[in-house]
């Protein structure tokens, strides 16, 4: 397999990398002029058809490293596309991250007359069907929805030019393996093929062998995620304090995001959190897509401060001045770890990461952390102790009842009884800087 570092001798513009001018100027039409790392290491090499394994962490800039040459390709072949059969093939974990991917290329698909369009679970068939079916260029599908939709005869993948994995390990992670095995099966084996991820592990690793030809790897970051721009902090607390404790967290100003196990434990923290005045979202699985969509939004938008996911759910929030992420539920494993916290401390900025901790939980977040390659700062406390103000300082926020009530009825979360809407406004007023008293 052949290995390239990053260039060290940096082309200044995607004109230099080789990038044809049509799509040159639909990025600096979108102001955007300057290539990222990964994209300057990747691009030479994948516009010239080479399978392609680029390692780089979240917010490197994958996207346009594997898009762009997948438009240039298709522009090119000017290959009209036929029904139910793709040009181009991204596979993605999840449905946030899907719609991401689709919502950074259609624009520029658009402007070299390309169609996009994505496939995932959650929403209905008949739409999907029915674009499917006018003929599409590239396809943005998550593995599950995709296999349903060949195993019924509405897409076929042997006119696929291009395919490309993203978040290789983590789709691996979820065990989307055999699916996206029998996918790519599935897909010419003389076509171009890119696989991006964070991590090169074990799984990831046979895939390449697999079903990349002579791949070339570029990595522009350490196979360790970087953690030095985060805070990482424990905190060590009763199980009846848990709750107070990130409350008082949730409710300092800027975007925080919350992290839990499961889809039940996300909706009843978000519940718990509405009922003591901390307007928030959830974010999981059991959503609908359009409260999906809905909730992401708000919190992307600044609209809503909070947000609780789980796991699978947040592999799709690409969200800048996220200031604080609280592991509610520490996870299972260190990969799931970094890929949290790696949701703060983006695009050069520092960021605060607390695990909570109870006294069952102590060896197996010790365990944890030391396979993270950390060292948190453990501290055993109550509501009211001072350094949750320096972990997450101002003044604390609650919403008005009738706020509550309104925007519980909107996150499709649970509305607070009348009994807990009361305790919660009595307790407003009696919150200061440090925590629930």
């Amino acid at each position: 397999m052949a290995v390239r570092r990053p260039r060290t001798t940096t082309p200044v513009t995607f004109i230099d990398l080789g990038l044809p001018a049509a799509l040159t100027a639909a990025l600096a039409s979108a102001g955007i002029t300057t290539p990222f790392p990964i994209q300057a290491a990747t691009l030479p090499d994948s516009l010239a058809g080479r399978d392609v394994l680029g390692r780089g962490r979240t917010g490197s800039g994958k996207t346009y490293a594997f898009a762009l040459p997948v438009l240039s390709r298709l522009a090119a072949s000017k290959r009209p596309p036929r029904p139910g059969r793709p040009r181009a093939l991204i596979l993605a974990p999840t449905r946030e991250l899907a719609s991401q991917i689709d919502a950074a290329i259609a624009p520029l698909a658009r402007a070299l007359s390309l169609r996009t369009m994505t496939v995932f679970g959650g929403v209905g068939h008949g739409p999907q069907i029915s674009r499917l079916r006018a003929g599409i260029d590239i396809l943005v599908a998550c593995p599950g929805r995709l296999e349903d939709h060949v195993a019924a005869g509405h897409a076929r993948l042997d006119a696929v030019e291009v395919t490309v994995l993203d978040e290789a390990d983590h789709m691996t992670d979820l065990g989307f393996l055999p699916a996206v095995q029998r996918l790519l099966d599935q897909t010419p084996r003389t076509g171009q093929r890119m696989l991006f991820s964070a991590t090169l592990d074990a799984a990831v690793d046979g895939l390449v062998k697999r079903y990349l030809t002579n791949p070339v790897t570029h990595s522009v970051d350490p196979a360790r995620p970087s953690v030095t721009a985060m805070s990482h902090h424990v905190l060590h607390v009763s199980q009846d304090d848990r709750l107070p404790v990130l409350v008082d967290l949730a409710a300092s100003p800027g975007r925080t995001l919350v992290f839990t196990r499961t889809k039940r434990r996300a909706r009843t923290l978000t519940r718990h959190l509405v009922a003591a005045g901390v307007a928030a979202v959830e974010l999981h699985g059991n959503l609908a897509q359009h409260a999906r969509d809905r909730n992401l939004l708000a919190f992307s938008a600044g609209k809503v401060e909070t947000l609780v996911a789980t796991d699978i759910a947040a592999r799709g929030i690409h969200v800048d001045d996220i200031a604080l992420v609280i592991h509610a539920d520490p996870p299972m494993e260190h990969k799931a770890y970094l890929h949290r916290s790696g949701r703060t401390a983006r695009a050069g900025a520092s960021g605060t990461v607390v695990t909570l901790m109870t006294d069952d939980q102590v060896s197996d977040v010790r365990a944890l952390t030391r396979k993270a390659g950390i060292s948190p700062t453990t501290t055993k406390l109550r509501p009211g102790h001072p350094l949750l103000v320096e972990l997450a300082p101002g003044e604390r926020s609650f919403a008005g009842v009738g706020e509550l009530v309104e925007y519980a009825a909107s996150a499709n979360a649970a509305r607070p009884t009348r009994a807990a809407a009361f305790s919660a406004r009595s307790r407003v007023g009696t919150r200061r800087r440090g925590a629930i008293r």
